[in-house]
């Protein structure tokens, strides 16, 4: 398999390390830090560690960010939760730009945050194939993108401030569709993402990761930070 999850083991044994998405034999992404159609998925299924996968197919509108800059969930939204980094006393860096896509609430306690991170960094792409497709979809046209993905269920950080806020982080891992996320995303045109979750691979429960689906079909809406 090309690609399969793993969790890296600290030196001297303890608590887990970090858990990565291995691209080939070399890590790719960090999952995550502690605080419809079958032809389809068949073809996309011989490039996953074997597991349980739930198929969730979803329309997304993506807003491309840039770490640091506008937007930017590190330096917005997890810092209202859980402050910066203790030792550099800095936001998070997800070291490559990627997509926002949703949001919504949970609960009284808890938020949803959605993100597309793309496999090559934007700059990659074809000019002419983003061109070729942001003029289709400009005719109405809704491309469709495949990602497998994760959801990580993060607790607040004890201590730090008033926000008490559960953060629900469901993100994608693009898989095919890079040439159509940046399309969207300069046109503001949505396509469709057919979302490949794996289970038992982030920090959720079965119970969380079956709610998605019906969390996912919730209008958009922004949390308020009380900022």
């Amino acid at each position: 398999m090309r690609l399969r999850f793993e969790t890296e083991q600290r030196e001297g044994g303890g608590r887990p390390g970090r858990r990565v998405l291995v691209v080939d034999v070399e890590p790719a992404f960090e999952l995550s830090t502690e605080p419809g159609d079958g032809g389809v998925i068949d073809a996309f299924g011989a490039l996953l560690p074997e597991g349980e996968y739930l198929p969730v197919l979803l329309r997304v509108e993506p807003r491309l960010v840039v770490p640091g800059q506008e937007g930017d969930y590190f330096s917005g939204e997890q810092v209202d939760t859980w402050g910066l980094d203790q030792f550099w006393g800095l936001p998070e860096y997800p070291h490559t730009p990627y997509y926002r896509t949703f949001e919504t609430v949970v609960d009284a306690s808890a938020h949803l945050y959605e993100f597309v991170v793309p496999m090559v960094p934007p700059t990659w792409n074809e000019r002419e194939r983003v061109e070729e497709y942001a003029e289709l979809m400009g005719g109405g046209v809704v491309p469709t993108a495949v990602a497998v993905s994760t959801l990580d269920v993060c607790e607040p950080a004890g201590g730090f401030g008033d926000d008490r806020c559960r953060h629900w982080g469901l993100t994608h891992f693009l898989l095919d569709g890079h040439h159509k996320l940046e399309a969207a995303a300069t046109a503001g045109r949505p396509v469709r993402l057919l979302s490949l979750l794996a289970l038992g691979e982030g920090l959720a429960s079965a119970a969380d990761c079956a709610r998605l689906p019906a969390l996912r079909a919730r209008p958009r809406s922004a949390r308020a930070t009380g900022a």
